[in-house]
């Protein structure tokens, strides 16, 4: 007589709870690969009962619990200070992704100089790279000290060594899906494996009050490798981001459990490692007299408000479907404002060519771009430059409406520091309008000659 088989789940995935008959390698729930496991092992460790303890400490009132024991730290570099909310806090585990090559190790060699230059001693630890590959960089970027240490180590309990050897005040792990413990099964780099290294690091991190910044992979859709708990654990997650073919880079906060999440470090990449851009603003613009087709636009990074130059270049054509290139902005915007331009403002662009960019590689993508685009697009067709004293910040609707956009006010206050001496927003109320108001600035209109002189009821001064 045949038995009856049982019901049972017999393998349970041990991120999101998903069940299975037969063992497989990703979650078909949470689509996490090796989280899968026999359920045996999930139920023995749910029938442990777990007794109460007697706590070290009682809990307090919130009200009496003193900060004055974590003062944030410095870390020599700026731009890094200023994402992580004014400094590094005592304890805290920093998490740092970026795709590959964009340059996380060398930021984080830098901070490592730089704190160790201040004093504090520094453990660095590569998993990836010798440590004669590591003092090759150092040597390069200046970042020699004899209060910086190098280990390279894969396995975890080693790595705990270094740091009750050397005695740190800040420890930077490189990178968290190259080192091991030996009580996890599974290579390095697996869920298991990250979750295990992680976690006992974050505890060092509390235990000691030993800042820990660990560095961290990304997928090839951009996201943080590993398990989503990994973000959950740490207390700040901070992404590294550039092109590869420019120097900028752009490092902003996507977790800060003590401070804002909309602060932006910018920095360049030189022969001599890693540089800081305080004041990025002359980055994105060109220089000369100002051409038909360029139109400068006020840009948010986080709090930082930039001056981006929007270029545009338009040659007739007779193609059914003339050619849409773009760079830096957002394709799909670019293809409304064309729209709106020649249903809303009557400037003809089915019959163009349209080539759109922004000037340094910086990424202008956000609504504030479209009165910059549509500026640029008009007046490469109608052929008339736009003075270097405006710029411009709104959003276009398909009515032909130039709406208001987020933190104006700050984006005309930066942009009457840098020189502007006056602005072309969502006061303009039209797109027609704003349009007009630019042409009589030109030089080229008419002629080579300017129209009218300038109106209140034109442009709005600052």
């Amino acid at each position: 007589m045949a038995t009856k088989r049982s019901s049972a789940p017999a393998y349970v995935c041990s991120e999101c709870g998903w069940t299975t008959m037969k063992w497989v390698g990703r979650c078909g729930e949470c689509q996490q690969w090796g989280t899968v496991q026999e359920a045996g092992m999930t139920a023995k460790a749910a029938a442990k009962r777990v007794q109460s303890l007697a706590p070290t400490a009682s809990a307090r009132p919130i009200t009496q619990i003193s900060t004055s024991d974590l003062p944030r730290r410095q870390s020599g570099v700026g731009e890094f200070d200023r994402v992580l909310g004014g400094g590094i806090v005592p304890g805290a585990a920093i998490l740092l992704s970026g795709e590959p090559g964009v340059g996380k190790s060398t930021l984080l060699l830098e901070v490592a100089a730089r704190a160790a230059k201040e004093g504090r001693r520094v453990l660095y630890v590569s998993a990836e790279e010798s440590v004669a590959q590591v003092r090759l960089r150092a040597e390069r970027t200046d970042a020699l000290h004899d209060e910086l240490f190098l280990a390279s180590e894969v396995d975890l309990a080693t790595v705990l060594g270094h740091i009750d050897q050397v005695e740190p005040e800040l420890v930077i792990v490189d990178s968290v899906q190259t080192v091991a413990s030996a009580d996890q099964d599974g290579a390095a780099g697996m869920p298991g494996q990250v979750r295990e290294v992680a976690s006992t690091l974050i505890r060092v991190a509390k235990e000691r009050s030993l800042p820990i910044i660990i560095v961290g992979h990304v997928t090839k859709d951009g996201n943080v490798a590993g398990p989503r708990v990994l973000e959950h654990l740490v207390d700040v997650v901070c992404h590294f981001e550039g092109d590869r073919q420019t120097a900028l880079r752009f490092i902003r906060a996507l977790k800060n459990r003590f401070g804002p999440t909309d602060e932006v470090g910018c920095f360049e990449m030189t022969g001599a490692g890693i540089r800081e851009v305080p004041d990025p603003s002359s980055m994105f613009l060109s220089k000369g007299d100002p051409e038909a087709g360029t139109c400068v636009g006020i840009s948010m990074e986080g709090q930082r408000a930039l001056p981006v130059e929007v270029q545009a270049l338009t040659i007739p054509t007779n193609a059914p479907n003339p050619r849409r290139v773009v760079h830096g902005v957002d394709s799909s915007r670019v293809a409304m404002v064309l729209a709106v331009l020649e249903r809303r403002a009557g400037i003809k662009t089915s019959d163009q060519e349209v080539y759109v960019s922004t000037v340094g590689g910086v990424r202008f993508s956000e609504p504030a771009a479209d009165l910059a685009i549509a500026a640029a697009v008009a007046g490469s067709i109608k052929n008339f430059a736009i003075p270097r004293d405006i710029a411009v910040s709104g959003e276009l609707s398909l009515a032909g409406e130039v709406r208001p956009v987020t933190q104006a006010a700050q984006r005309r206050t930066e942009a009457k520091r840098l020189g502007y001496t006056h602005t072309i927003d969502d006061r303009a109320g039209r797109l027609q309008s704003a349009l007009d108001a630019l042409m009589t600035r030109s030089p080229r209109a008419s002629g080579g000659k300017r129209r009218a002189k300038l109106t209140e009821d034109d442009i709005a001064p600052f």
